[in-house]
């Protein structure tokens, strides 16, 4: 029997139960723990349902999200995300941002910049983040959008601790929350407005480009349009053949790790390389297309459209004074210290300055 090619197929995440670790018994709790290490070790991703966030604020974060990109850009404008990296708050346009991985001189950043990530973001974080304050809309045109916004990060922030007490757990450490405390997390809302399928398949145009997390914990909630894929790490090596697809899961948050949480536990985790990019084709009844007219008015062709996505991230990193160095029990014989410390601040401020020209 031929073995499958790996983009055909769609890779296995684990899906987790977290309503057992949020009201569990003890016992429950470390099975909790048990699942989620495996799934980190194995695949770097995990789908969690009963998570503790009702899917009713998911939902309308998703029409708040609708709504702000909605507005007119010079609307947009007025909450402008600050040039470079180093202030990641605010709306940025369509292609001011180009997401890469590993790539820090500026030529070859030049050179992807070639083709453009076509979505727009906005970014917000803690309301106590002095260093990174928010960068909000006047209240008069989206009220009731600010509010809304800081609630749902906190409900965010409260899961992300909650996870680092459960990978605690699986170490047989102490929490890792307090190197969390001061929650300096970054809500982003994302929009990939509808372009023609053909430029994603050519890759004359982009939606993010393969990258991995740069904090210790992702939190992902997606629409039902789709286009993520992940690469399998058992056929790394295989290039655009080793991505595969990660559909959406009705009422469950996709949660990955980051590089730092990956360099934390020494690769016992994995930080796995993602992307966006077009979504899975859809019964021609349904797919969107555009026809294009001549001057006689006859018609020269339709062309695929991809549906318009929004998915809605939230990223958690350290402390700026937490030093990163392997934990106990991620070194050993047979798993040697792969990293020297750094600090959370030094390694983020790093790949933040190859995100923005």
């Amino acid at each position: 029997m031929a073995t499958p090619t790996p983009t055909t197929a769609t890779l296995s995440i684990p899906l987790v139960d977290y309503g057992k670790s949020l009201h569990g018994s003890e016992a429950e709790q470390k099975e909790v723990a048990a699942q989620i290490d495996d799934a980190f070790r194995n695949v770097g991703f995990v789908y969690l349902i009963n998570h503790g966030i009702p899917q009713e604020k998911v939902d309308e974060c998703f029409d708040w999200s609708a709504k702000f990109f909605a507005l007119p850009t010079s609307t947009k404008l007025l909450a402008p995300h600050p040039p470079g990296g180093s202030h990641h708050r605010g709306y940025s346009g369509l292609g001011q941002e180009k997401v890469s991985q590993n790539v820090f001189e500026e030529d070859q950043i030049s050179k992807l910049r070639e083709v453009p990530d076509v979505k727009e973001s906005y970014e917000s974080g803690n309301t106590k983040d002095e260093m990174q304050p928010n960068i909000w809309l006047p209240e008069d045109k989206l009220p009731g959008f600010r509010r809304f916004m800081e609630g749902f990060f906190e409900d965010c922030a409260a899961l992300v601790h909650k996870l680092l007490d459960t990978l605690s757990l699986a170490l047989s450490v102490p929490s890792l929350s307090p190197t969390h405390s001061l929650s300096l997390f970054q809500l982003r809302l994302l929009h990939y407005p509808s372009l023609p399928t053909r430029l994603l398949r050519t890759n004359a145009k982009a939606r993010i480009n393969a990258h991995s997390d740069f904090g210790t914990l992702t939190l992902l909630f997606q629409d039902n349009v789709g286009g993520l894929e992940i690469q399998d790490p058992r056929f790394v090596d295989k290039g655009e053949e080793g991505f595969r697809p990660v559909p959406p899961v009705p009422g469950a948050v996709l949660v990955n790790i980051g590089d730092l949480m990956a360099r934390w536990s020494n690769e016992r985790w994995k930080s796995t390389v993602h992307r966006v990019g077009a979504p899975p084709a859809i019964p021609e009844t349904e797919a969107s297309t555009q026809t294009q007219k001549a001057e006689n008015g006859h018609e020269l062709e339709q062309e695929e459209m991809c549906r318009p996505r929004y998915s809605i991230p939230f990223f958690a990193s350290a402390n700026i004074d937490a030093v990163v160095d392997a934990l106990p029990g991620c070194v050993d014989d047979q798993h040697p210290k792969l990293y020297e410390p750094v600090t959370a601040w030094e390694y983020v401020q790093m790949r933040m300055a190859a995100l923005y020209s």
